[in-house]
């Protein structure tokens, strides 16, 4: 029973550890010469601009960051949520509200990859000075994180919404 109660806290400390990782770092779209995030285009990794609202597409992007940053901290909060529970559910109980909250933020990591998957090709088009360079490129690996980290927010949350708390 504690090596499954080991493995979920490392389950779920891997999924939030992805979804900071493609939260923060800037590699949503990637090229030999650039490199483009939810937050900022750079171009030969020296210039680099900010997304602000003169962007085109800018409300799609921050939907974006919203959605990411939301379902960041929505699984911190449902592992903190867990941890309480561990002390406060009485035996046989299930882990309801941690999976409730743990598939929000899976939800809301969905919500980002998808929109921006849909809306990539819009965004480069419609901002074409800042993205003029950036046609060759390929999702990068912040992508790749966004949705591998769906999917283990959604297993995660599935793994709590089974568990019952034993003795």
């Amino acid at each position: 029973m504690l090596v499954l109660l080991a493995f979920i806290i490392v389950f779920h400390i891997t999924s939030a550890a992805l979804l900071f990782i493609a939260t923060i770092d800037n590699a949503w779209w990637v090229g030999e010469e650039f490199f483009v995030d939810i937050w900022r285009v750079c171009v030969n990794n020296t210039n680099c601009t900010e997304i602000d609202d003169s962007f085109q597409e800018f409300s799609t992007i921050q939907a974006v960051q919203a959605t990411m940053i939301l379902s960041t901290i929505l699984s911190c909060i449902a592992f903190l949520i867990f941890v309480l529970q561990l002390f406060r559910l009485k035996q046989g109980e299930r882990f309801v509200l941690t999976s409730i909250i743990q598939l929000m933020a899976c939800l809301c990591v969905m919500i980002a990859a998808s929109i921006y998957t849909d809306r990539r090709e819009d965004i480069h088009k419609n901002n074409w000075r800042l993205y003029s360079q950036t046609a060759d490129g390929t999702y990068g690996y912040s992508y790749i994180l966004a949705w591998v980290a769906f999917a283990f927010t959604f297993i995660s949350g599935l793994m709590y919404l089974i568990l019952r708390k034993r003795k």
